[in-house]
């Protein structure tokens, strides 16, 4: 019975204490932020995301609500609420473009989109979205201590939507659909040349092509061999002395044999 009545006196302790901490009908503006900050400062986000909301609602224009759209975002970034987070950052930067904290608050809006960044395999808006981010903060702050972050970065994530595109590029080859395949590693090589992905998609590209004009009608091999031949050379320019160099120059010679084989079968030109 005591130990009961010891647990109902520090609930009610607790209560007591907890709602103090709460923004009640008469607190000032200065009060109500007070109490956001100090929710915060204990790492309570949740209740700090509430109160900073409701200091905003009260304190519109004014310098304090400036603040607490700030930590408003920080509150659901620091809960890893990125959404929300990305959304509260750039209304911040919107409304408060002359802040001296809208470098930092563009930085978590790019981060925000980093963290919602899914694996390679699924839809990759965000991931685009935060390059896009990302790309803009060092355009704009060049300067930045965190500018070689940021590049970093995006080096990332570019090099996830380069394996997006190689994984694609694999399933048409494991279905036997070449020519798509070979589509998609081009893709990689196009947009994300500095990336892992792309020797690997340029001499697939050429077994794409080979197998292409392989399983082709007789009529269209010449044409698809020369597809593989080209890049070859195109491997040659960008990776003289790639990894894979070895395994380039096998295809080119089954690219050249068939080549050759396809040219023999056409008919001599008559005078």
């Amino acid at each position: 019975m005591r130990l009961f009545l010891i647990l109902i006196t520090a609930s009610i302790v607790f209560v007591s204490c907890r709602s103090k901490d709460l923004i009640r009908p008469g607190d000032t503006l200065e009060v109500a932020y007070e109490k956001a900050m100090s929710q915060f400062e204990n790492e309570n986000y949740s209740e700090a995301a509430r109160a900073f909301d409701i200091v905003i609602s009260i304190g519109r224009g004014t310098d304090i609500g400036q603040d607490a759209q700030f930590y408003l975002a920080e509150s659901y970034f620091r809960q890893r609420r990125y959404l929300l987070a990305a959304s509260e950052y750039s209304r911040y930067v919107q409304f408060h473009s002359n802040s001296p904290r809208r470098e930092t608050a563009e930085l978590r809006e790019a981060l925000s989109y980093y963290h919602l960044s899914p694996r390679y395999k699924l839809d990759q808006n965000y991931t685009q979205r935060a390059i896009e981010r990302f790309r803009l903060f060092n355009d704009r702050y060049p300067n930045s201590e965190n500018f070689t972050e940021v590049a970093g970065y995006i080096e990332e994530l570019r090099s996830k939507l380069a394996r997006r595109d190689f994984n694609a590029a694999e399933f048409y080859m494991r279905t036997n659909r070449y020519n798509s395949a070979a589509i998609y590693f081009g893709l990689v090589i196009d947009n994300y040349p500095e990336s892992l992905w792309a020797e690997r998609s340029l001499v697939n590209q050429i077994e794409a092509y080979i197998l292409f004009a392989e399983n082709s009608v007789e009529r269209r091999q010449e044409e698809r061999f020369r597809q593989a031949l080209q890049s070859y050379s195109t491997y040659l320019q960008l990776f003289p002395q790639g990894e894979h160099r070895s395994r380039a120059e096998d295809l080119y010679d089954r690219a050249q044999a068939g080549l050759d084989r396809a040219l023999e079968r056409q008919p001599v030109a008559q005078n």
